[in-house]
C-alpha cells in the first residue's frame, strides 16, 4: 500500500478492520472477504446502510490499489531512503508522534522523516503557521517574526514549506536553535518549490522534513490538500497568518477544528484581500484573535506553565500616584498664570488642607511648580 493512497479515509478502514497483513492481501486478490461477516448487507438499518455505502466504495477502488500494488517495491523504497538519509517511521515506534492517531481512519500508514531532530519530541510543544503562498510583505513580516520569537521561547514551528508565509516562517525559527518541521506533499527528495532549495537543506540541519509519500513522489494538488491534515494533527494548534477567502490555509484551519486543536488568526488590513480568510474565521468565531508569539503561546499552551500575562500599555510615573494626588494634579492648570490652592481644591473635589498636602507632594516630586500667580503644571506631566 504505497503512499499514493496516503490519506485515504476507506483505506484506512480497511486497515483498521482488517489489519494490514489481511488488507494487503485482500488488495491483491481484488475483492473485500467481508460478506460472511454481513458487513456488506445494507438491511440492518440506516447504521448499516452507510457502512455498506463505505464498503462499496472500498471495494471500487480495490481495482486501482491493486494495479498500484503491482509497482510497489518495498524493499527498494527503504533502500533508497536510507541512501537519501531518510527513515520510514510508523505506528509504535519511539519516534511516531501518537497525536497524529486523532485523525482516526485517516491517520497516516507511516511517515517518511529526512533531518536531524526526533519527530515525536518536536512536536509536544510546537505550533503550525500557514497562510498564503502569494504573500504580502506584512504576512511575510508578521510570519518570520512568530517564527523567530515561537523558536527562542522553545517551540517548534511546523509548516508546508511552499512560497509565502510557509518559508517567512520557516526562515524565521531557524534563526533559534529548536527545530522546525516542513510537511511536504512530495519524497523528501523532490525540492518544491525548487526556490526552497537552500531552505529544505538548513531544515534537515536543524529539523526535518517529513512526508506520508515515499522518496521520487511528486506533488499534485490533491496531495497538498491530504498533506493540510498533517499539519494540523501534529502541533497543538495552528495560527492562520494570511489566507484569502479560498486558500489551502483554510484547508488546514478547517482540520484543526475538526480535531479541537487551537485556531488563531492574525487580522490584516481590511482592504487586503489576503486577509478576508483570516478575519471570516474570526467572524465566524472559529478562530482566536492572535498578534504575537506571547499570544499564540497563551493560546496554545498549557494552563499555568505556558500563561502570559495581559498586555498593557508603558506604566507612567503619574500612575504611582494616590487617587486624591492624581485628582489634585489633574486640577492644575498647565497654561496660564496658575491657580490658587482654594480654586485647585474645588476642581479635585479635594479639602484645602488636603490640596495643600497634595500639592507640596507633587512639587517635590516635580510636577507642579508655585509662581507668583499660583500653582501650575509642569510640562509631560
Amino acid at each position: 500500500m504505497r503512499a499514493a493512497e496516503a490519506g485515504d479515509p476507506l483505506l484506512g478502514l480497511l486497515v483498521a478492520s482488517c489489519g494490514p497483513v489481511e488488507a494487503l492481501a485482500q488488495i491483491r486478490r481484488g475483492r473485500l472477504a467481508v460478506e460472511g461477516r454481513g458487513r456488506l448487507s445494507p438491511e440492518h438499518g440506516d447504521d448499516r446502510e452507510e457502512e455498506y455505502r463505505r464498503w462499496r466504495a472500498v471495494a471500487q477502488r480495490l481495482a486501482g490499489w491493486r494495479a498500484r500494488l503491482q509497482a510497489a517495491d518495498p524493499a527498494a523504497d527503504l533502500a533508497a531512503g536510507e541512501a537519501g538519509g531518510a527513515r520510514l517511521v510508523v505506528p509504535g515506534d519511539i519516534e511516531w508522534p501518537t497525536q497524529l492517531d486523532d485523525l482516526g481512519h485517516a491517520r497516516p500508514v507511516g511517515l517518511w522523516v529526512h533531518g536531524t531532530a526526533d519527530l515525536r519530541f518536536s512536536c509536544l510543544r510546537s505550533v503550525a503557521l500557514v497562510g498564503a503562498r502569494a504573500a504580502t510583505a506584512y504576512g511575510a513580516h508578521v510570519a518570520a517574526t512568530l517564527g523567530v520569537d515561537l523558536g527562542h521561547d522553545g517551540w517548534t514551528v511546523i509548516s508546508g514549506g511552499a512560497y509565502g508565509i510557509d518559508g517567512a516562517a520557516h526562515r524565521g525559527a531557524l534563526t533559534g536553535e529548536t527545530p522546525t518541521i516542513a510537511v511536504l506533499a512530495c519524497g523528501t527528495d523532490f525540492c518544491y518549490p525548487q526556490g526552497h532549495h537552500e531552505l529544505f537543506a538548513a531544515v534537515r540541519d536543524q529539523g526535518a522534513l517529513v512526508s506520508e509519500c515515499p522518496l521520487g513522489v511528486h506533488p499534485t494538488r490533491s496531495r497538498f490538500l491530504v498533506r493540510n491534515r498533517l499539519i494540523a494533527a501534529l502541533s497543538r494548534g495552528t495560527v492562520v497568518v494570511e489566507a484569502a477567502l479560498r486558500s489551502g490555509a483554510l484547508n488546514t484551519a478547517n482540520h484543526a477544528v475538526s480535531l479541537s486543536r487551537h485556531l488563531g488568526a492574525v487580522p490584516g488590513p481590511v482592504t487586503s484581500g489576503l486577509s478576508a480568510g483570516c478575519h471570516h474565521l474570526l467572524r465566524q468565531g472559529k478562530a482566536v484573535c492572535v498578534t504575537s508569539a506571547a499570544e499564540v503561546i497563551d493560546l496554545v499552551g498549557l494552563i499555568g506553565d505556558d500563561a502570559r500575562p495581559h498586555r498593557r500599555g508603558p506604566v507612567l510615573p503619574r500612575d504611582t500616584l494616590g487617587t486624591e494626588t492624581r485628582r489634585v494634579l489633574d486640577a492644575v492648570p498647565a497654561r496660564g498664570g496658575g491657580a490658587g490652592p482654594a480654586t485647585i481644591a474645588v476642581a479635585a473635589e479635594v479639602d484645602l488642607a488636603t490640596a495643600l498636602s497634595c500639592l507640596g507632594a507633587l512639587a517635590a516630586a516635580g510636577y507642579v511648580q508655585r509662581t507668583r500667580h499660583g500653582w501650575r503644571a509642569l510640562p509631560h506631566t
